[in-house]
């Protein structure tokens, strides 16, 4: 019988605890999904936690890959036995098998498989919108960016390099140093072993970052913004270490006119077009070899709990998936 992870309560990984459900026909715009591989993103973690609100009881994930089994009577766009992946909601990814809208489905191509299509959808569209949309990264850019030895750096760091940015990554402790090296960032700083904002001066020749890409937050958000140079775009990706605390406005303007944003995926895929586009630029990266993911570990769908305690402890190097 087919099993999901669901949602009694909110709070320590413990909650997630796996059910049985029953398989049931595809509403007319829906296709019903046998699914091969979850992605697990720290999004989930923060659902999880009641950080990020969810309805509770209910499903949780946001990505997963598998094969079409059955079609609701109004889809044209794919069919039964595609190979097929997503991200965003409809909640739920975490199962065996489920229904799902058929117009956010993407055919994979063949040479994509299911577990690396569930790494890499929701953190790929994430890197994509980052370094294209957020702040057109290119040419000569100065990046700094924290993270960088993890899943979501494992995508923009090469991905940056591709379009010409000169990368300062920064990770949390030394033993990630060489990882991070090796993904392409020109200069690793481990956090809370130098002088970030003058490290970061020094090694621009003084002109400091263009852009901050921190999903760190509270903190780490008062040196990011003093790393940046005037004008520069200050995006604040996530809190891990909890949220960043209020800006004032005149602060801003004190460190040079300094513009901050907070981005969110569903605000740049949920659009059926765009959410293609973006998808679509990441497949073609992956086929061209800019990006080469590597899944750190795979856990069975019952197993998600530990697979939430080693990403929330900060202990993964990658992409973390679910095999149902």
């Amino acid at each position: 019988m087919p099993s999901a992870i669901k949602l009694a309560r909110l709070g320590n990984p413990e909650v997630l605890v796996s059910q049985p459900i029953e398989r049931s026909e595809p509403a007319p715009n829906e296709a019903w999904i046998v699914q091969e591989a979850v992605g697990v993103n720290y999004l989930d973690v923060m659902h999880r936690r009641g950080a990020v609100p969810i309805p509770v009881p209910g499903g949780i994930g946001l990505e997963g890959a598998g094969h079409v089994t059955a079609v609701g009577s109004a889809v044209s766009n794919i069919a039964v036995g595609d190979r097929v992946a997503y991200a965003l909601g409809p909640l739920g990814a975490y199962a065996s098998e489920r229904a799902y809208p058929a117009e956010r489905l993407i055919r994979l191509p063949d040479t994509l498989s299911f577990e690396v299509a569930a790494a890499v959808t929701f953190k790929g569209i994430t890197a994509q919108y980052l370094l294209k949309s957020t702040y057109p990264v290119g040419p000569d850019t100065s990046v700094l960016m924290y993270g960088v030895a993890g899943a979501l750096g494992q995508l923009m760091v090469p991905w940056a390099k591709r379009l010409g940015a000169f990368v300062i990554g920064v990770v949390s402790k030394e033993g990630s140093v060489e990882r991070a090296r090796s993904l392409g960032c020109d200069a690793v700083l481990v956090w809370g072993a130098c002088d970030l904002p003058a490290r970061v001066a020094s090694l621009t020749g003084g002109r400091k970052a263009d852009v901050v890409y921190d999903g760190v937050g509270r903190t780490t958000f008062a040196a990011s913004l003093e790393s940046l140079r005037p004008r520069g775009l200050m995006v604040s990706i996530g809190a891990s270490a909890g949220a960043p605390p209020p800006v004032e406005v005149g602060t801003l303007n004190a460190r040079g006119s300094l513009f901050l944003t907070r981005p969110s995926i569903a605000a740049h895929a949920t659009d059926i077009a765009e959410y293609r586009e973006r998808v679509a630029d990441l497949h073609a990266a992956v086929a061209a070899g800019i990006l080469t993911p590597t899944i750190w570990k795979t856990f069975p769908l019952g197993k998600a709990s530990d697979a939430h305690a080693v990403l929330e402890q900060g202990l993964s190097a990658g992409p973390i998936i679910l095999r149902p």
